[in-house]
This record gives structure tokens, C-alpha cells and sequence, in this order.
């Protein structure tokens, strides 16, 4: 996948011999995020904290890649922040607490001290700059490489279970990570190919001997300049007793005829919202050759085997910890009745 560019290579000849010129070079789509396959954790010594298994600020980029992953983590935090009623945060706490268990996999709760060191309320730490050392305290990585250090008695850490690591949480779409990527790709693919004047380009054979150094040189200028939407529509050329096929126009790849846009678009959304075990009926997509479910039956069984799990995850780790005073226990709604 590339783009074309103004930019132009050039060979000095003589109307005897073969000149080639071509725009632009390759462009790389973008490939952030390529070290989800990992097997052991390392240890920062010069900062003292284990770095994270996953890049986050590769997992922060993936949810503006795709329009359904960045969408199903809003909506499958809305969900469980919504159950949220009562206890030490409000609910807008409660949501970053919420975003940052299922973007990064763990969230960090800060107990909040009064002056005799009892806990009065809890405060959600961006895990997106949290690190753990190897002695269980955390620390928060601020600018100019300075550290804001936390006892471990102080954090209130949650997170999803990592078979291949302990120290910190693993996110669970990681299998449709991929599908994301590619729909950006493709998504940006077509973007560059309409900006490019609808097509992929194309070879300009010339083989007539009675078109002249100038002509050549005029016609690499015009082409250069034709890039953009709808600039190269058509060009007018004369040629003195020249031959009926002196000059050909042959296109490089014709993606009108081969789209393959419309399907890698529909697939990739389908193994996204399975990645995250979305109901489809909840995802504002249409199946094909089909009709929709009961948005209530397919609410209420997910409900059921995702949310209300997640909220009672959150209630077990911070009203089991022994410093926190009932009055800022944490208390979802965990009904769950189909209508």
C-alpha cells in the first residue's frame, strides 16, 4: 500500500534511448502495536519497575483505530460504570477506574489518607503511567523522567487474570488486535486512494521517435502536477505523423473491478465485536441474510455473564481490603431481570 507523491526521478537521455520515471516511494501503513506476543516481563533497573507486557500507548492508539473496538470498550464500560450506586468514588471516577481495567487489563484505585492516616475515600491512578518494582510498591511515571512513588499498602490494584504474568493485568481482546490493524489499514489504503485521483496508478508508454526531448520533459511535468482528486482527467497531445500507438496509458491495478474494501470492512467488525464477546445486537450492525435478535434477551444474557462479573470483581478487591471502612464499600446494582 502506497502513496503517490510529487516528487520525480528522472534519467537525462536522448530520444534514442529508454527513459523511465516514476512518483514517490513506498509508505509503511502504520504498524504500532506488534509486541502482543510475549513470554517474560523485563525489569527497568535504571527506573526500578517492571515495564508492562504490552506497549499502552499501543493498546491507548488501538482504540482510535478501529470504529468498533474504541466503541465496544466505551460501551462495555458505560454498562458495568452504569451499575455503579454508592461507595468512595463517584461515578465519573468510577468510569476512568472501569476504562482503564479493560483498555490496559488492571486499574489502581488510591486510598485517600486523612491526617491520622484512615482512609477517606479512593481516587483511580492512570495505569496507562503506573509501574510496579519488585518490592510491590508502584510508582507513576511523570515528565522529565521524574517518579511519583506509592506504597503498596496504598494501592488497591485490580486486574485480569495474565497466565503468562503476574505482575500486571492482560487485556481480553488481544485476539482481535489484529483485525483492528487491519481495518485501518484498509480504511486508510482507500482514503489515500481517493486523494490520489482514484486509482493506483498507472505506466505512461511512450514509443514514438517522433516525440521530442521537450514533449517528454513537458509530459513528466504535467503528470507530476496531476495528483489529487480529480486534477489528471484528461490530456490533449500532438504529434506530427506520429504512430497510432505511440503513447499508451496502462493502468497498474484496477480496484474498481477487484474491491475487496466492502468485505475486509465487514469481517474485520465481526471479529473485533467477537474478540469481545459483544452481542451483535448491542453493536448497531445489521447482519447479512439475517434479522436482528432481542436487543433485551441478548442485554440481559450479557448482563449476566460479563458485567455483572466485572462489577463484583470491583466490589470483592476494595470492600475485602481490610482498611477500607464500610461507609466507602462499593455497591453496584447487580439486578438483572429480562422484560
Amino acid at each position: 500500500m502506497t502513496e503517490q507523491k510529487t516528487e520525480t526521478i528522472t534519467k537525462e537521455s536522448t530520444n534514442d534511448e529508454s527513459l523511465m520515471f516514476s512518483f514517490g516511494e513506498p509508505e509503511f501503513m502504520n504498524r504500532d502495536f506488534t509486541n502482543y506476543d510475549y513470554s517474560e516481563l523485563y525489569y527497568n533497573d535504571d527506573g526500578d519497575y517492571w515495564e508492562p507486557p504490552l506497549d499502552r500507548t499501543g493498546l491507548n492508539k488501538l482504540t482510535r483505530a478501529n470504529a468498533y473496538h474504541g466503541s465496544i470498550l466505551m460501551a462495555r464500560r458505560n454498562m458495568i460504570a452504569g451499575r455503579y450506586t454508592q461507595g468512595g468514588m463517584q461515578k465519573q471516577q468510577m468510569q476512568s477506574a472501569v476504562h482503564d481495567f479493560l483498555e490496559f487489563g488492571d486499574t489502581a484505585l488510591l486510598k485517600l489518607r486523612n491526617y491520622l492516616g484512615k482512609v477517606v475515600g479512593l481516587w483511580p491512578i492512570p495505569t496507562m503511567y503506573l509501574r510496579k518494582r519488585k518490592n510491590g510498591d508502584f510508582v507513576f511515571l511523570e515528565r522529565d523522567n521524574k517518579q511519583k512513588r506509592y506504597k503498596k499498602e496504598d494501592i488497591i490494584f485490580i486486574k485480569q487474570y495474565d497466565p503468562v504474568q503476574q505482575v500486571y493485568g492482560g487485556p481480553d481482546y488481544l485476539g482481535c488486535v489484529q483485525s483492528a490493524l487491519l481495518s485501518q489499514d484498509s480504511t486508510t489504503f482507500r482514503r489515500r486512494y481517493y486523494k490520489n485521483g482514484l486509482h493506483m496508478g498507472f505506466i505512461f508508454y511512450a514509443t514514438d521517435p517522433n516525440l521530442s526531448k521537450e514533449d517528454e520533459d513537458d509530459l513528466k511535468e504535467k503528470m507530476a502536477s496531476s495528483r489529487g482528486v480529480g486534477n489528471f482527467r484528461s490530456m490533449f497531445i500532438n504529434i506530427p505523423n506520429g504512430n497510432e500507438k505511440g503513447i499508451q496509458l496502462i493502468p497498474v491495478g484496477d480496484i474498481a473491478t477487484k474491491d475487496e474494501y466492502e468485505k475486509i470492512k465487514n469481517v474485520t467488525a465481526q471479529e473485533v465485536i467477537t474478540g469481545h464477546r459483544f452481542p451483535v445486537e448491542l453493536a448497531a450492525i445489521i447482519p447479512n441474510g439475517g434479522t436482528r435478535g432481542d436487543p433485551i434477551k441478548f442485554d440481559y444474557v450479557y448482563c449476566k455473564n460479563e458485567v455483572i462479573p466485572a462489577c463484583e470483581m470491583f466490589m470483592d478487591a476494595v470492600n475485602g481490603d481490610p482498611e477500607v471502612p464500610k461507609n466507602l464499600h462499593l455497591t453496584f446494582n447487580l439486578d438483572n431481570v429480562a422484560t
